[in-house]
């Protein structure tokens, strides 16, 4: 469900629509005020009232109606996922397998997630984004993030916590070559636009927002840890570990693990 991000839903369109076919995607537009996104007519587009409140109230009605529709869903298909706009869930380049594929090959009970990578950007060295071009040839860091660790692939109806960060009353699953991409911070010029945007500061998105972009300089200015020797541990660790607050979401003790990301991920998005 998206307002205002026609930036990020080109690429989202793009991505799942190769990766599921476009018949199969459905893309909510938070209010009827909105501009239809530019996507072929098999892309299944729906103009809904616009959910309101402040930041809180508004992700709670909009992972409501949401998972309502997920349970529609469910009974065409074997699996929904769900994501934000800029989120893009991807299957590790060496498995040599589609997302399709990849998932299809799973004992999926209730949901699955994917280790969540919070992209940054090294000030200095990665100029602002190109969208025409992969965004992962332009970026070579990420956090790992529990935030972003999300129970997005569900098999049976479930109610989503807001964001799709869990499904409540079930445990999690974080499965082993599965990640998902966030690419809400992972451009400096992008994150100072958000704050010129009215309908995100009048929804109280200020304080939200600077508290994102410290990937941004955790990624500049901290220790890179190599890819393949960290993901491993740091999936054991968010499924062992849990936030007080939430005994179904993954924990990691607010470590920051910034790692580089492979060669191999550079076209993948």
């Amino acid at each position: 469900m998206v307002r205002n991000d026609a930036f990020y839903l080109r690429k989202w369109i793009a991505y799942y629509g190769a990766q599921l076919g476009e018949e199969n995607l459905y893309i909510y537009l938070d209010g009827k005020d909105q501009p239809l996104p530019e996507a072929s007519p098999a892309v299944h587009v729906i103009p809904c009232e616009r959910v309101a409140g402040d930041v809180a109230q508004a992700d709670k009605g909009r992972i409501r109606f949401l998972s309502d529709r997920a349970a529609e869903l469910l009974k065409e298909y074997d699996l929904v996922i769900g994501t934000d706009a800029d989120e893009i869930l991807a299957v590790d380049p060496r498995r040599g397998q589609s997302l399709v594929e990849f998932l299809s090959s799973l004992d999926i009970r209730t949901s699955v997630s994917g280790l969540g990578i919070d992209v940054g950007q090294v000030v200095g060295e990665e100029g602002d984004i190109d969208e025409e071009r992969p965004f992962l040839s332009q970026r070579s860091c990420g956090r790992i993030s529990t935030r972003y660790t999300k129970a997005s692939v569900i098999s049976r109806p479930v109610r989503w916590g807001s964001g799709f960060h869990r499904v409540k009353g079930h445990n999690f699953h974080i499965a082993k070559d599965l990640y998902l991409f966030h690419f809400g911070y992972f451009d400096l010029g992008r994150i100072e636009d958000r704050f010129r945007d009215k309908d995100r500061l009048e929804a109280g998105w200020e304080k939200h927002l600077r508290r994102r972009s410290a990937t941004i300089r955790e990624c500049t200015d901290g220790r890179k840890r190599d890819w393949d020797r960290t993901v491993g541990w740091a999936r054991i660790l968010e499924s062992i570990l849990r936030p007080p607050y939430a005994w179904n979401k993954p924990g990691l003790l607010e470590m920051v693990i910034i790692v580089r990301i492979p060669d191999r991920f550079r076209t993948v998005v």
